[in-house]
């Protein structure tokens, strides 16, 4: 059976680099797309880096039985949702996957496919460090938001606090401080277990 290597940390973690780099030195793992309501970014490519969508997608997939999570953040710019759908990529009797997604995610994960198949891997980085690359994130946008940007950062001081990694047994950290020291010994635990 297949496994789920579950990437998640607070927003500006590194995660979107760690995840394209694994990707690239273990390229038989395979990918979940996950679908979102919010707009596209500056660099983002429909069916890359998710499914763009609306509401209505969303309650269709729920309608059918196909909605794995689902869960909705009220940003400055309004109501946007994100969704993990049974929607044919998932085949875990022939491939692992590599997906990113937050802790609420992976826990749905966790009920839905049982935990014997996901695997955390938790990226953590300074939070001073974090501030700093998020604002040097935004300022690249053509429209920069930096409401929202705050808005993230304080959300995941909420969402990834100690009680809620406990309980989700998140034990163990990958501190990113240096990139590649940090994806090396993701790629290590990965191979391991694959």
């Amino acid at each position: 059976m297949g496994k789920i290597f579950y990437l998640m940390g607070k927003s500006s973690s590194g995660k979107d680099t760690i995840f394209k780099k694994v990707r690239e030195r273990i390229p038989e793992l395979k990918t979940i797309i996950l679908y979102t309501t919010r707009p596209i970014r500056e660099g983002e490519t429909n069916g890359v880096e998710y499914y763009f969508t609306d509401e209505a997608k969303r309650a269709e997939l729920e309608k059918a039985g196909k909605l794995i999570e689902s869960r909705s953040y009220d940003t400055v710019h309004g109501k946007w949702t994100y969704f993990t759908a049974d929607d044919g990529q998932i085949d875990l009797a022939k491939e692992s996957y590599l997906v990113i997604g937050t802790l609420v995610s992976y826990e749905k994960m966790k009920e839905y496919f049982g935990a014997d198949v996901l695997e955390p891997i938790y990226i953590e980085v300074e939070d001073g460090e974090r501030l700093c690359r998020a604002l040097l994130r935004e300022r690249q946008q053509e429209q920069p938001k930096y409401a929202e940007m705050c808005r993230r950062f304080l959300a995941d001081t909420e969402d990834f606090s100690e009680e809620n990694l406990r309980k989700c047994n998140i034990t163990h950290r990958y501190y990113n401080q240096n990139m590649e020291e940090c994806m090396e010994e993701i790629v290590l635990c990965i191979r391991e277990k694959l």
